[in-house]
This record gives C-alpha cells, structure tokens and sequence, in this order.
C-alpha cells in the first residue's frame, strides 16, 4: 500500500509511478542491467568511492593544511576546547583584524580528535576519515537522487519507496567519481566541505521526512523534521559557512515540488486575470507557510549568531585574491564574476584541468566586450535559461520538478561562493563545487535518460555514459597521486596556470625546504616577475639572497617588499638582518623595531634583536630582548641559550646558572641548552653534575664535536685524564680542525708523558 504520493504534479494525466518507471525503462535501453536493491547500490557506490580516492591515503600534508592542521594550535590538547568557540579556521581569534573569518569549530574539532587517536601530526588517518567521508556521503547520495528522480512516496508503514533506481544508481556513480572533488578529499583542509555536504544532505533527507503524514502524529511530526532540518543545517554551517544554503533548498523544494506551484499556469493566469489566482491552493496552505516561517527564522536566527560571532566585520582580502572584486567599473565585475561561473560550470563538465589554486594571474581580467571569452558567458547563460525555462514552465511535471531540483543543487549551495552578497578571497575554487556537483550529475543523467527518447544510437550513448565513469575514475586516481606530495601538486599546476604567480612561489619555497637554493631562486623570481607586488615571493627570495651573502639585492627587495606593504612585520625582520649584516646597526635596529609595532608578539623578532644588541655590547638590552623572546615563546631554545652563553662569558655564573635551569625546566631535552648549562656547571667546579648533562646532550647528539671536547675539558680540569684523552680523541675525529681542541689535546698528552716520566 502506498497512501502517500508527493509528486510534482504527474504531468498531464499520467500517474507519478509510470514516470518514474518510464525514467528507468530509458535507461534500460542505453544501459541494460538488473535493478540492484538499495543496499547492494549504495555498497557499489561507496566502493567505486573509496577506490577513485584510496590514493591519497598515505599522503602528507599539503599546501593550506599545514596552516590549518600542523600549526593550528587548536589541535593540541594544551589549547581548551572552548577555545575553538571564538576561533577561527586556522587557529586565530575571530576578533582580530587579521582572522580569515572561516568559522567552521566542528571541522576542526573533527581534527583535534583525529590529533589525539593518531598520536601526533600524522596524516594517515587523516586522510583515511576524508576518504571514508566521501565515501559515506556518495551512499547517501543514493537516497538524495532516489527523492530527486522518484519523488516522495512512503509506504504505510512510513518507509520511503526507492523509485527510479537505476537513474539513483547512475547520478550516485557520476558523484562519487568526479574528479573536482579531489581537493576535497585528498586534501585535509577539504574535510570542511564534506562535512559541511554530510549534514545538508541529512538536513534535506530529513526536511523530506516532514511530508510523510501519519493520522496519529499529523503537524506534530512534520514540525519535527523541520525542526530538526534546521538543526542539521545549523549543523552544517559550523562546519562551513556554505551549510545554511540547505534552508534555501528545503524552501525551493516545499514551494515547487511539494506545493506544486507552476509557474507558467500562474503566469497565464496572471495575464488572463484570472480570477481563480485569488484562490490559490498554496496561498492557502497554511502547513506551508508555517514551515516557510520556520525556516525563515531559523536562517535568520544562524545568519544573525554568524555575524555576532564575526566580530570586527568580513575579512579583508586583496586585489591578488579576487581581482575582479577590486575593479571600478561595475560592468567589468560582472563580467568577470559570470565568467567565473562558466569556469566553474566548464570544471563541472571537463574536470580535466584541475589546480590546487586559480588566482594570481592565473585568469586574466576580461576588461572589454571585445575579448573573446565573453563567448563563454553567453554560452553559459543561453543553457542556463533555457534550463531554467524548463524547469519553470515546462507541461511535463516530472520533468519540471527533476530540472528544479537539479538546478537548484546545482545554483544555491554555490551562492556564498559567487560574490554576489560579499566579496570572497579566491577567484575559482574546486572545493566549492563539492555540493553543486550534485544538481551537475541531475541534470547529466536526465539528459541522457533524454536523448534516448530521441536517437536509435543506444549503444554510442552507452559508451559515451561509461567511458565518461571510467575516464574520471582513472583522472581521480591520477589527480589524488598528484595530492600525495607538494612537490606533484605544485608542478601539475605549472601546465593549467603557468601565468598564476603563487603557483611559482610555492614550488620556490617547497624547493628551499629540500635545501635547493639555486632552483628555488628561479621560481621566486618568476613569481615576482609574474606578480612585481608579491611581497611573500620578496621576502623569501631576500631570505635565500642573505644566506647566500648577496646582502645588496636582499636588502633592495625587501625594502620594496615592506614599501608595497609597510605592515609586512616578517620582511622588516628579515631586512633587519641584513642590515645587521652589512653593519648598519642603527637602520636594522629601526627595523626590528618597526616589525615589532606591526606584531606584538613577535618572539623570533626579540631574539634578532638581542643579537644586534649583543653585537654592539649592551648586554643589558641584549638580555632584556631574549627575555621578552622567551616570556612570548617559553620553547624559544636559541634564546634561552644566548642569555646563558651571555651570561657565562661576562662572568655572571651564578645567573648563567639560574638561566639554564629555568630553560630545562622548560625544554628538558633540549641537548644544546643541556650543553650550555654543563659548562657553566663545569666552570662553578660542579664537576658531577656537569659531567651528567654533558653525557646526556652527547647522547642525544653524539656528532657534535664540540660536546666532546667541552666534555674532556671538564675530565682534563676535574684530573680525570684518561677520560679527557678519550673525549678529545672522539672530538678530534668529528673536527679534525677545531684548533682549541688540538691545543688543550696536545697540553694533556704532554702532561700524561712528564707523569709518565715521574713513574719511571
């Protein structure tokens, strides 16, 4: 017995059940296959899932994970949860002028506990739950299509009947393996987007569940589902902001699938003035409109708590994240923002170019109607209004409420990304796609189900419809090798966007990491002749310059770099540095200084300064600096041991002494600072427990020559000879050309043949 039917209107005469067998009978004809029950399809769909992304499984953490996973603070057990409440995505308070405003605390919670299980900052089972999740989220799509192709219709017993299940099959597969959601599932930052698409999913499974009538529970029941639809795109807002567009979905599908509200019947009424408009069916629904109520004051009630919890404002982006954004006349914004979203559509429909970042130069502003790729726009808009024509007014109601709800996946969970209510800070993104993929892989099946209807070539169909599964299966399994590393992600970006600066300056920089300076040079160049105000592509090409001795050109690039951007606290650093170096003391101190204003706390900035200090011999200044180093970072090894050493040499042992045990007490097995209290220790004539934190930094690093002549300097004064000659021997070994070491070494033989002498 099936009581409840909840069909877009049957189109014509014909029952809501036919159609759908009708859906599924065209593409038996492409595609000839036994109908798979919905366990055996959704086991296949989350298989075929897993298998396209399993690559990425054992990858490391890449591009922006290391901001929002290995230095995100938040992860760590140190940091109280309640702290996740007032931070953002990457670990910095909502209140700062510098956050990124992305408040997503369930997705990094979901990282914290990832943390805490795998022990450490290991990206295994990070990226296993991202893969799992995808999985997961392509079974539920099984149901979400099955509601999308076969409307609502629940047995007596309140169970929804599974129609059109191959075309659900179908659409689940076309999901589960397209490739644009790689970056969401082999990236680790992209867990956002598939939790944010778990929870929409569920909150509109669920909103679907307040239509399924019952004689006992009637209203009380259906305002549960809506409640708890609510809930679950509250749910899915806290894990990304792109969640509180399931709302706008749930109310889409309420007015024009479950209220059957056609267009085109209002439209001649209108125009006849018709007098039967008054009487409207849905005007009169009083069910709907309180459920239109709910949700309005629930997203108002999520968009409100949002913006209270921002704090300062919208985040501040610049002219190289979205430049389209920065452009006076508004003509050029939009056509730019509507070619973006012909990128973003061509992506959905060849995902074949794939980067892991699209801005910088990447894609060029069109600033005229004359440039060719307005074509694109036209394009785009010609389908999309004529989809939406369809959708609209079309006779067919089936086909009206499956072109609906495909474009409403496909539009409305994109809006946040589409700059039309604020600006945003990327050009074109692939994450975002995740959820509009959907209302992709609708309006893909139906038009294969479509053009069945109108060609004899059912085979050619076939082959096109399985060799577009299986070509974006292999590009997913290629795509997600690609995700495994930096260095394969960066370098398969150079052939997409070889104008896209940030592009260069990455591979620069994960080139420097491996120590090859003279490549990582290049790359930073280009970046900066791709991009001439790339601050960041300066500052770490000065870096590299500095160490190289070319103090000249990195001291004239870093000062450009602070000029286009005077805030920019780590090139005044770094040109502080420099100015150190080429000894214009008074111009690096101003530096330092100057770097500090713009960053309060700045620890690595205090201990340069202190060394610029020790350099000049104000000591006093030197310690107060590496103090303020340490009180801001209390892990701050290199200062911890440069007040020691300090101290040590202008005969303040006892301070020297008081210094180094406060440091262990802070960093215990740090073997440098172990080093430096030895000799102190060793100095006071405190031989034995000298002798100890001298065998223990040796033993945490037993190459280091020098722990071994110190060492046998210790045994050489305390009268222990044998020992010194055998420590001087190990140093010696390590650094044959440590000229101290050779000097006290020959002093101590020369002392071991006189009592040589003495004996005989």
């Amino acid at each position: 017995m099936i009581p409840n039917q909840h069909n877009a209107g049957a189109g014509g005469h014909q029952p809501a059940v036919f159609r759908m067998a009708e859906l599924d009978a065209d593409l038996d004809r492409i595609l000839p296959s036994p109908v798979l029950p919905p366990f055996w399809a959704k086991l296949v769909v989350g298989l075929v899932a897993i298998v396209c992304f399993a690559r990425s499984y054992d990858g490391d953490f890449v591009f922006d994970d290391s901001e929002a996973i290995v230095n995100n603070k938040d992860l760590q057990a140190e940091t109280p949860l309640s702290d996740l409440w007032h931070h953002d995505f990457w670990g910095s308070r909502l209140s700062s002028n510098t956050s990124h405003k992305s408040y997503r605390p369930l997705t990094v919670l979901t990282f914290r506990i990832n943390y805490y299980l795998s022990g450490g900052f290991y990206p295994v089972g990070f990226h296993v739950v991202n893969i799992l999740l995808h999985g997961g989220i392509s079974v539920l799509m099984v149901d979400v299509f099955s509601v999308l192709f076969g409307g609502l219709q629940y047995t007596s017993k309140g169970r929804r009947v599974h129609l059109a299940p191959r075309a659900s099959l179908l659409a689940a597969l076309l999901f589960a393996v397209h490739p644009v959601h790689t970056e969401c599932v082999a990236g680790v930052v992209g867990r956002a987007d598939l939790l944010c698409a778990l929870f929409f999913l569920l909150s509109f499974l669920g909103y679907c569940k307040a239509f399924r009538e019952s004689t006992k529970e009637g209203t009380h029941s259906s305002t549960f589902w809506v409640l708890l639809s609510i809930f679950l795109g509250a749910v899915a807002m806290l894990c990304k902001e792109q969640g509180i567009t399931v709302l706008g979905l749930n109310a889409v599908f309420d007015i024009l699938v479950i209220g059957k509200f056609n267009v085109l019947e209002i439209v001649q009424k209108v125009l006849h003035k018709d007098k039967s408009l008054e009487n409207l069916g849905m005007l009169r629904n009083g069910g709907l409109l309180f459920r239109m109520t709910l949700l309005t004051s629930g997203g108002a009630g999520m968009l409100y708590v949002r913006w209270r919890i921002m704090g300062t404002g919208p985040p501040a982006f610049t002219e190289v994240d979205n430049p389209a954004s920065f452009a006076d006349s508004v003509l050029v914004r939009a056509i730019n923002y509507n070619y973006y979203y012909s990128l973003n559509a061509w992506l959905l429909l060849c995902p074949w170019w794939l980067c892991f970042d699209w801005s910088m130069g990447c894609i060029p502003l069109i600033k005229s109607v004359s440039d060719w790729r307005v074509i694109a726009l036209a394009a785009l808009w010609f389908c999309l209004i004529g989809l939406i024509c369809q959708a609209l007014c079309s006779e067919d109601g089936h086909k009206r409420r499956i072109l609906t709800l495909g474009l409403g996946f496909l539009v409305i969970p994109f809006l946040p990304a589409s700059n039309l209510f604020f600006r945003v800070g990327f050009v074109v993104a692939e994450r975002v796609l995740y959820l509009p993929s959907v209302g992709y892989c609708v309006l893909l099946t139906f038009g294969f189900t479509a053009l069945s209807k109108h060609t004899k070539k059912k085979k050619l169909i076939a082959a096109v419809v399985l060799g577009i599964v299986l070509i974006n299966m292999l590009r997913c399994v290629v795509r997600s090798g690609q995700w495994r590393s930096e260095e394969q992600l960066f370098r398969s970006a150079l052939s997409v966007c070889p104008l896209n600066a940030k592009v260069h300056y990455n591979i620069g920089k994960n080139l420097a990491d491996k120590g090859n300076q003279t490549a990582a040079i290049r790359y930073y160049r280009e970046a900066v002749r791709l991009n001439p105000k790339y601050v960041h592509a300066m500052n770490n090409l000065g870096n590299i310059l500095k160490e190289r001795n070319e103090l000249q050109e990195a001291e004239e690039l870093l000062s450009l770099a602070v000029q286009i951007q005077p805030d920019f606290a780590a090139a005044w650093m770094n040109l502080g540095i420099v100015q150190n170096s080429l000894k214009r003391f008074e111009a690096a101190e101003q530096s330092y200084r100057t770097a500090i204003k713009h960053r309060r706390k700045y620890p690595d900035c205090y201990y340069n300064l202190g060394r610029l200090y020790a350099d000049l011999n104000r000591h006093v200044d030197a310690l107060n600096a590496w103090r303020n180093a340490t009180v801001l970072k209390p892990e701050h090894s290199l200062a911890w041991n440069n007040m020691i050493i300090l101290l040590d040499n202008t005969g303040n042992l006892a301070q020297a002494e008081a210094v180094g045990r406060e440091a262990l007490g802070l960093i215990p097995n740090d073997h440098s600072l172990m080093f430096s209290l030895a000799n102190v220790l060793g100095k006071s004539q405190k031989y034995k427990e000298s002798e100890a934190l001298f065998l223990k930094a040796i033993k945490a690093n037993p190459n280091a020559a020098s722990y071994h002549g110190n060492l046998a300097v210790l045994y050489h004064r305390w009268g222990h000879l044998d020992l010194a000659k055998k420590h001087y021997e190990i140093s010696l070994q390590l650094d044959p050309t440590a000229s101290g070491t050779k000097e006290n070494y020959g002093l101590l033989r020369r002392k071991l043949e006189q009592m040589q002498k003495k004996d005989v």
